[in-house]
């Protein structure tokens, strides 16, 4: 029996489009015309066996998996998305099903990505009305800081590979010129030849593209991320090897946590750094211009300084733009944060946009009698350009009170003596009565009329 002849068009564009390739540019590299491109990404020509060899080999991809025929898989998806009682009153032969699979796989993508959005969304809006929290599936954001989590963000293997490096690095002076003598050309272009990325690795003439208008830190944080997804490939790999991901998602944030955490170890190599943060007594803009690196690189860096025996100051970190939003969070010192809903106004990271680059210190007791002290600045990305948008977040360092004298911030300070923020996890968890900064009820509590008196507080609610 003849095989079936290749269709992989979606497969093909989405393979040129992550390579940042034109039609015109991959089909000067495979020595066939653009238009030959276009109609193979349009599925209206098949993908033949000579081709098939050109890409492997121009790419260094597998030929097995570029070459696998998605249309099967396809089809099964899509008949079992067409099987959901919401589509039970529509005539839906299995041939036809069949037949879209085959004739049209992106309009069969576009299809399950809908269906499987919609799904996720139901699940999610369940679990709240059941519990109030999403489950794993509904949250790789959630399933991903967890998996950070309860490991300490702490990495062994990862750290001692990327410790070693590091020294190679530095002998061979510095990552551009490791990568060099590694068969790898690192160029800087301009945003409009990088076609929207901030880094692409051209795989088939070995070089590494990276956006000229970024910073001399970032340049350099690009250049180590792409070591670590290279070089480091092995040790990320066995960290995450047999664990079970309730989506694809949580596995590629997962994977993106771990190579940002192989990137700052190779920037900051572990013993290096751990000397240097005692020395500087964890002054984060001094070892941030000791080591090249970034303001937030340092205090992301600072969280993952748990190897046993040689461990420093368990921090919390957090990362939030102006409407509170966050997008980065680790806990290693216990920090009581909400998982859902919006964070204590009272507390001083929401302040830093007033006061861009100034580094603020608060100390903060918690309703349960925990006291914490914070390091908090806003930090910028983006830019480099006049018409290119910047984007101000701002992000926090907090540790239990009693590490606190060990932090330049709190040089002079008595931490018992010290005047604290009462502050809350967040209003609806926080009972504390005598607050003006309350934007919701505590759970719980039943709410006082005020037709004869009204508090300076938005609520006032019964003592039992």
């Amino acid at each position: 029996m003849a095989s079936r002849p290749l269709y992989l068009g979606p497969r093909l564009k989405r393979l040129r489009r992550e390579l940042g390739l034109t039609q015109q540019a991959m089909a000067d590299e495979l020595g066939i015309s653009p238009s030959y491109i276009a109609l193979i990404e349009r599925n209206q020509r098949p993908l033949t066996a000579d081709l098939l060899l050109r890409l492997a080999r121009a790419y260094k991809l597998d030929m097995a998996d570029l070459a696998a025929d998605d249309r099967d898989d396809y089809a099964r998806r899509l008949t079992d998305s067409l099987r959901d009682p919401i589509f039970a009153d529509i005539d839906l032969p299995p041939l036809e099903v069949a037949d879209v699979a085959a004739s049209f796989p992106g309009v069969t993508e576009a299809l399950l990505r809908l269906y499987g959005a919609w799904q996720r969304e139901q699940q999610a809006l369940a679990e709240q009305r059941h519990d109030g929290a999403g489950s794993s599936a509904s949250d790789p954001v959630g399933e991903a800081r967890r998996f950070v989590a309860a490991r300490r963000n702490y990495f062994p293997t990862i750290d001692s590979k990327a410790e070693e490096l590091a020294g190679e690095i530095d002998k061979a002076g510095g990552p551009r010129e490791w990568l060099r003598k590694r068969g790898v050309r690192v160029r800087f272009l301009p945003p409009d030849v990088m076609m929207d990325a901030i880094r692409r690795y051209d795989r088939h003439n070995e070089q590494l593209l990276i956006d000229d208008t970024l910073t001399l830190s970032s340049r350099t944080w690009q250049m180590v991320q792409h070591i670590a997804y290279t070089a480091l490939r092995p040790e990320i790999s066995a960290v995450i090897r047999g664990e079970s991901f309730a989506s694809q998602t949580a596995a590629n944030l997962v994977r993106r946590a771990l190579a940002g955490y192989a990137a700052a170890a190779l920037l900051m190599p572990y013993d290096r750094f751990a000397r240097a943060v005692d020395a500087r007594r964890y002054d984060i803009e001094a070892l941030a211009g000791l080591f090249g690196t970034s303001f937030e690189q340092v205090a992301h860096r600072l969280t993952t300084l748990n190897r046993p025996g040689q461990e420093r100051v368990p921090f919390f970190f957090i990362r939030v733009d102006t409407a509170g939003n966050v997008s980065k969070r680790l806990d290693g010192a216990g920090f009581p944060f909400a998982a859902h809903g919006g964070g204590c106004p009272l507390w001083s990271v929401h302040d830093t946009f007033r006061t861009p680059g100034k580094v603020v210190m608060q100390w903060l007791d918690l309703p349960d009698g925990q006291r914490f002290f914070s390091v908090a600045r806003t930090v910028t990305s983006g830019g480099g350009g006049f018409d290119r948008p910047v984007t101000t977040r701002a992000i926090a360092l907090a540790c239990a009170a009693e590490h606190a004298p060990r932090l330049i911030y709190a040089t002079g300070t008595d931490p018992k003596a010290a005047v604290a923020t009462p502050i809350g996890v967040t209003c609806r968890l926080c009972h504390r009565a005598q607050c003006t900064a309350r934007a919701e009820p505590p759970i719980g509590r039943e709410i006082l009329p005020d037709d004869y008196r009204r508090a300076a507080e938005p609520f006032s609610f019964a003592e039992s």
